[in-house]
């Protein structure tokens, strides 16, 4: 029998059909909508004459642009306002579900369709936002796509994509402390770069791998688009169906026994080949961060800015633009810089383990004088917990400001923007110039490192704080 690879096994499940020389017409079991890239689509529908063919497999939430404080009242910017109430007549006119704001469900479509068992191994998965990717981490083929896909998916349930090349990055080995998934992922893009990855789809693997949980594995399968693929997956385990279980869109019953079953048999076929491989040992990453404008000029917290010795002069020109624009210079060192906010959030890092990491760490410290510090919770049901465990009592101990679910400083499409020139070491995706706000400068961390910074106030290695406390044990 041919060797398979995971990739090849849900991919072929789905195609409808095969247009010689073109793309496969694809099925799509479940489809994310958000406020931002549904209304014209949904609004062509309408001048079609075409109605929602599966709306059950459809979920809707708003989360891009709303405000992150008093979401009980009227939101105030007159486009997001529009967006969010255009979402709601077009679920209702449609029949889709909706968690609305103020709703026990309402969050970052990509932080809810997990933490509800909607998402589910073997499945095929489409929004209009590029961190759709996220949900691979259970074993899914999840992609973003543009509106005029919006719109193909609601009218057929269908897309037409061409199959992308295959790719294995394996990590094996035990990460060391002060060490997470987000440093796995900013390691892996700092080596192969933001384009590295593009015209494939990446299977991740490995014993490190599979020691993470199913939130840290949601990180590194959200990143993938940020080496340029198109998506990545892991492959399902026990830890998969240990946190599906019980979920309320979950299978249940013998229903569960089943699907537990099936899910067991997606995996890649020991001898499965793969167009191109990469390999890494976790001894060899180290706490991550950011220092320009895409999510690949990354190093280690400890290192120094990359200098230009032996740079092409093509690269050279676009490589201290990027340097310009954050205000650094090559060969500087990282640690040590001064930084004006922290961001804990986002469908990267918003999830509660995020929270509970950055409050372990900060438990009875103070946040530095110069540093602003927001923590957003990806959902209602994160903030839930949150709360209930004592976690926000802490973090506000500390001096971070709690604010509501959504994707705020992400992207700020909504109100929550870092000032023009100021620093902010982000949990977040991207880095791009902009991206946090018109003349913001992001650096992208993992919550450990975004909570050492803001009780330094300075780019620091988390580990010289662990090893301090131990010290002082």
């Amino acid at each position: 029998m041919e060797k398979r690879t995971l990739f090849d096994k849900i991919w072929d499940a789905h195609v409808i059909k095969s247009i010689p020389g073109g793309p496969d017409v694809f099925f799509i079991d479940k489809h994310f909508i958000h406020e931002v890239t549904s209304p014209v689509a949904f609004l062509n529908l309408e001048k079609r004459g075409v109605k929602v063919m599966f709306p059950e497999r459809t979920v809707a939430t708003p989360d891009h642009n709303v405000p992150t404080i008093d979401q009980d009242k009227t939101i105030k910017d007159q486009l997001s306002r529009m967006q969010v109430e255009k979402l709601r007549e077009n679920c209702k006119k449609h029949g889709i579900e909706l968690h609305d704001l103020g709703s026990d469900h309402h969050g970052i479509v990509h932080v809810i369709g997990p933490e509800l068992g909607i998402t589910q191994p073997g499945m095929t998965i489409v929004c209009g936002d590029s961190h759709t990717s996220t949900h691979g981490a259970f074993g899914t083929i999840a992609f973003g796509i543009g509106t005029s896909e919006v719109e193909m998916v609601l009218a057929t349930q269908c897309i037409m994509q061409a199959k992308p090349k295959k790719m294995r990055i394996t990590v094996d080995g035990e990460l060391g402390p002060g060490v997470s998934s987000k440093d796995i992922i900013l390691y892996i893009i700092a080596q192969i770069s933001a384009s590295g990855g593009t015209g494939y789809f990446i299977e991740y693997a490995g014993s490190a791998i599979r020691s993470l949980s199913m939130e840290a594995r949601m990180t590194i399968c959200n990143m993938s688009i940020e080496m340029g693929a198109r998506g990545g997956l892991i492959a399902p385990d026990e830890t998969t169906f240990a946190y599906l279980k019980g979920k309320d869109f979950a299978p249940k019953g013998e229903a569960w026994d089943q699907a537990v079953a099936h899910w067991k048999t997606l995996k890649t076929d020991d001898g499965a080949e793969f167009d191109l491989e990469y390999r890494y040992n976790a001894v060899d990453i180290e706490p991550m961060i950011t220092y320009g404008t895409n999510p690949g000029m990354g190093v280690k917290v400890k290192d120094s800015i990359p200098t230009t010795d032996g740079m092409k002069d093509s690269v050279k020109k676009s490589y201290l633009k990027s340097l310009e624009y954050m205000g650094f210079n090559p060969g500087e060192p990282m640690k040590g810089k001064k930084i004006d906010y922290v961001f804990v959030g986002s469908c990267t890092n918003g999830r509660i383990e995020d929270l509970r990491t950055v409050a372990n760490f900060v438990k009875g410290k103070k946040k530095a004088d110069n540093i602003t510090a927001w923590i957003v919770p990806g959902s209602r049901e994160v903030e839930k917990k949150a709360i209930e465990e004592g976690l926000v009592q802490i973090l506000e101990e500390a001096g971070f400001k709690l604010r509501q679910p959504g994707c705020s400083a992400c992207l700020a499409m909504n109100d929550d923007k870092i000032p023009s020139g100021k620093y902010a070491v982000s949990t977040s995706n991207r880095n791009f110039e902009g991206r946090q706000g018109p003349g913001s400068r992001t650096l992208l961390a993992s919550p450990l490192t975004v909570a050492a910074v803001a009780i330094t106030g300075e780019i620091t290695d988390p580990r010289d704080l662990i090893e301090e406390l131990a010290l002082e044990k």
